[in-house]
């Protein structure tokens, strides 16, 4: 699949919103009302303080994902020498051909040239069962020890966790 996987401008932070919203709303995950929609429907905010990027196909945006780091605003779960990756979106209308594939790919490409980035982390709602099986076939691992719940709600979130493999060159 041909995909441009590139950092986000402003001028694609209206498609990344619809994109983010529909896939979060087809898949049953929120209702439009839920207060998480206000936050992933922030793309700006998101922006200023984590790295929006987009999956393009033919010039046209079909995807997006948040890539941040160990004490930056949106990370959740990263530690030093992690790459977290969040709100994963594909747009509901290309869904099923691969592309959330090809996006983590991206990410893990992108975190390996990254050289002080040892792993990769994510964290995944308990009732998002497409998204475990997408990480676990790429070789994520669930890190029971570091589920959390959700402040003030009883939604449990798992983490899934790839250890980056360095191929150093032979002495």
């Amino acid at each position: 699949m041909n995909l441009v996987f590139r950092q986000a401008t402003p001028a694609d932070h209206a498609e990344v919103r619809r994109i983010t919203r529909e896939a979060y709303l087809h898949a049953g995950h929120f209702t439009a009302d839920h207060p998480y929609m206000s936050v992933l429907e922030d793309v700006e905010h998101r922006a200023e303080h984590a790295e929006v990027w987009v999956a393009e196909a033919s010039g046209a945006v079909v995807a997006a994902v948040t890539l941040t780091f160990a004490g930056q605003p949106y990370s959740e779960i990263a530690v030093d020498n992690e790459l977290e990756f969040r709100m994963l979106a594909v747009d509901p209308a290309v869904q099923g051909g691969g592309i959330g594939r090809v996006v983590v790919r991206r990410v893990i490409e992108h975190a390996q040239s990254l050289p002080a980035i040892r792993a990769i982390s994510i964290t995944s709602a308990t009732f998002m069962g497409r998204a475990h099986a997408l990480y676990e076939s790429l070789g994520f691992q669930r890190v029971p020890k570091r589920d959390w719940y959700v402040p003030g709600e009883d939604v449990l979130l798992w983490v899934f966790r790839l250890e980056l493999q360095r191929w150093l060159p032979a002495a």
